[in-house]
């Protein structure tokens, strides 16, 4: 009874919520994507757009990110398909504070599990005040306000059963983004996972940003930490980071490669967001000056 009540409430927090997902583009975001083992005991719950991961362990689960509030009915039905139970997650850990990956955590925590959310001190916050005065996008996308149980600082671990992942803060796209490394076992082999925070500057204010006065300087140093990580299997908190679609069908193709191992489409995001975030804010840099002159 007291799960049909939660359910109903979520539903209902759905509805009030409903101006989260009011364009085309995001609704794209949260079309449903089967649930499936990525490798280990690490498997994809999520959207098509907005990533969550389940981590299996011998003493319950582990979510990494809830998409929207909207994706969480989604991740909850994934969860059972794939056989565990939702009630199981006893711990809620997040990429960034924004809206299309905290968006549920409230309603996770407080109404489905009643798990420990454990997140960064940078993004704590954020995540506390429902994404108001985000330092790049103000109040435009709100959530659910959190309170984290638990406030993570660079190299911190996250144990529970037999798994530990480690937090590397990242900021920049966010002041607490953070990225998630562990190993997992398949077979005779070991891999070094990371679930990449991400490195992305959407219409971010570089040069002058009054609210985030040190993120040129946060983004530099996240690119010397990403650069220095060791990656086999490269995941993301969006699909097209990490091409999900195309390697789901990969993987429905010829089960026995792996095309979630993938070093390569590692090194290529930071890459590519490296040289996005320098010729961005060189343009900055310049239109500043032209500004500042007489």
């Amino acid at each position: 009874m007291l799960k049909i009540v939660a359910l109903c409430v979520l539903l209902v927090s759905v509805a009030h919520a409903s101006a989260q997902i009011s364009d085309d583009e995001t609704r794209k975001w949260n079309q449903p994507v089967k649930p499936f083992k990525i490798v280990g005991n690490v498997y994809y719950v999520g959207a098509k757009e907005v990533a969550s991961y389940l981590i299996v362990t011998s003493q319950g689960h582990i979510l990494l990110d809830t998409g929207f509030l909207e994706t969480v009915p989604q991740i909850k039905q994934n969860v059972a398909q794939l056989g565990f139970r939702f009630e199981d997650i006893k711990v809620l850990i997040n990429s960034h504070a924004h809206s299309d990956h905290a968006g549920g955590f409230a309603a996770v925590k407080k109404e489905l599990t009643g798990a420990r959310l454990m997140v960064s001190e940078g993004d704590a916050a954020l995540l506390a005040r429902g994404g108001k005065n985000d330092p790049n996008f103000g109040d435009r996308f709100l959530f659910q306000p959190v309170t984290a149980d638990r406030i993570l600082r660079d190299g911190d671990t996250v144990q529970l059963g037999d798994v530990t992942l480690t937090a590397r803060l990242t900021p920049g796209h966010t002041p607490g983004c953070t990225t998630w490394t562990m190993k997992v076992r398949e077979g005779s082999k070991t891999y070094d996972v990371v679930f990449y925070g991400s490195t992305t500057i959407p219409g971010f204010k570089l040069v002058g940003n009054a609210n985030y006065p040190n993120i040129v300087d946060d983004f530099e140093r996240s690119f010397r930490l990403l650069k220095s990580l060791p990656c086999d299997v490269f995941l993301a908190p969006h699909g097209s980071f990490f091409l999900l679609e195309e390697k789901i069908k990969r993987l429905a193709q010829d089960p026995s490669q792996n095309p979630f191992i993938d070093e390569a489409g590692y090194r290529r995001i930071l890459e590519r967001t490296e040289r996005e975030f320098r010729a961005e804010l060189k343009r900055q840099q310049s239109a500043a000056n032209i500004t500042a002159q007489p």
